[in-house]
């Protein structure tokens, strides 16, 4: 049986490699790991601001990956920009916002991580806490902190125990966006997961890094997620053409 195709969320940096400094579009390795490691296979987006690059772009999967990075923008949910919000990626966030409204549209399972959780949010009515405290192990070094799942949900099905997670975040959940609950907290309440019910598909966002740790718990739900909509008599294939209804 041929593994569900994951992709993952690319961006595009300036990179330093060998004897040659340019633009490069990257993705920390320990995303495509984890994909592999919860019986995956991992492709990697790279931006596209074509249009339709990302309904056609989530038509050929089985399962999406948002990865974490770079503060979301404010003025994407109606805020002005704390002093402490990193510079706007608008860039990314177009890019990674069309991917997850096509995923929602398509019912395609989709796992948003760290940024990705926040950027479901926002794809969905919601807004974000720009600053919060404690969230890190420092300056670039992930912290670790306790997650209490919420009983009853698709994250405590994954994982029904409190779990230590690798973290490295100072923005979180703040208004739900539409349609979403809170699924795990951390023991300050900040919302540390959060999932879209009452979908055929699994949509799920996490707050800490799982690609930074061993536990593939959250990752082989997506994965298994994704299997199974391959698997689905009700879809054609992954191959099939994309509805174009939009995301209310």
């Amino acid at each position: 049986m041929s593994r569900p195709v994951i992709g993952i969320s690319t961006y595009q940096d300036q990179a330093r490699w060998g004897v040659w400094e340019m633009p490069a579009v990257l993705l920390p390795a320990g995303y495509p790991r984890l994909v592999r490691a919860a019986g995956g296979l991992a492709v990697l987006l790279p931006p596209d601001d074509a249009e339709d690059a990302a309904r056609d772009t989530v038509a050929a999967l089985d399962g999406l990956v948002i990865a974490g990075g770079a503060d979301v923008e404010p003025a994407r949910y109606g805020a002005v920009a704390d002093p402490r919000t990193g510079p706007p990626a608008r860039e990314r966030d177009a890019w990674e916002l069309a991917l997850i409204r096509a995923a929602v549209e398509q019912e395609v399972p989709l796992l948003g991580i760290c940024r990705g959780m926040q950027l479901l949010n926002v794809a969905l009515g919601g807004t974000l806490v720009q600053h919060l405290e404690d969230h890190t192990g420092g300056l670039g070094v992930f912290g670790s902190h306790p997650v209490v799942p919420v009983p009853g949900t698709a994250y405590a099905d994954a994982v029904p125990e409190t779990a230590m997670v690798p973290a490295y975040h100072h923005q979180a959940v703040d208004r739900l966006g539409g349609g979403l609950v809170a699924s795990a907290h951390a023991p300050d309440g900040t919302v540390e997961a959060v999932e879209l019910p009452g979908r055929a598909s699994l949509v799920l966002g996490v707050q800490w890094h799982p690609e930074m740790g061993e536990d593939t718990r959250v990752m082989a739900a997506l994965v298994r997620a994704a299997g199974e909509r391959s698997r689905s008599p009700r879809t054609p294939g992954r191959r099939s053409p994309a509805p174009r209804t939009p995301v209310s």
